[in-house]
């Protein structure tokens, strides 16, 4: 048995195929979250658009949809923070990253999504990238500093000239 792409640790016929192949409905935002996922890893973008809000599927380019899906390489799901999208709740959010890597770059796909329950079921309605703080892996060289390229120049007459 394969294990389900969503991180769940369960085999895949037992967490997401079942919505995806609409014999089951997620009960939760997350489990929608994960559901479409795994939609993307196994190129499933009928079903990436089936679990739009009617406002969100207006927006959505399902041809690049269908290209991100197939010319990525997933590699894993984390759920950072849900809130409500229980059984009994109207409205969810679950933030994620969803790592990937696309045209030989490692890539992360980090959102806010908010998900609404419309007539017994879940759908995505929008998100918001989270933007993280940029890290400086090297020190940073001030206008006025000797340029690093051992010149003897100031770096804003050498290597920072614009």
């Amino acid at each position: 048995m394969t294990t389900c792409p969503c991180g769940s640790g369960r085999p895949i016929g037992e967490c997401c195929q079942p919505y995806i192949s609409g014999s089951a409905k997620p009960p939760t935002a997350e489990a929608l979250m994960r559901s479409r996922y795994t939609a993307y890893v196994t190129q499933a973008v009928d079903y990436i658009v089936k679990t739009c809000t009617p406002r969100s599927v207006k927006g959505l380019d399902v041809e690049s949809t269908r290209i991100w899906s197939t010319t990525s390489q997933w590699h894993g799901l984390t759920i950072v923070q849900t809130a409500n999208g229980g059984p009994d709740d109207t409205e969810g959010m679950v933030e994620f990253v969803a790592s990937y890597t696309q045209d030989g770059r490692k890539q992360e796909c980090h959102e806010r999504s908010h998900f609404e329950k419309i007539d017994g079921q879940w759908l995505y309605d929008t998100g918001r990238t989270v933007s993280m703080p940029t890290v400086r892996t090297t020190p940073k060289v001030g206008r006025n500093d000797p340029c690093t390229c051992g010149s003897g120049k100031k770096f804003k007459q050498c290597c920072g000239k614009a």
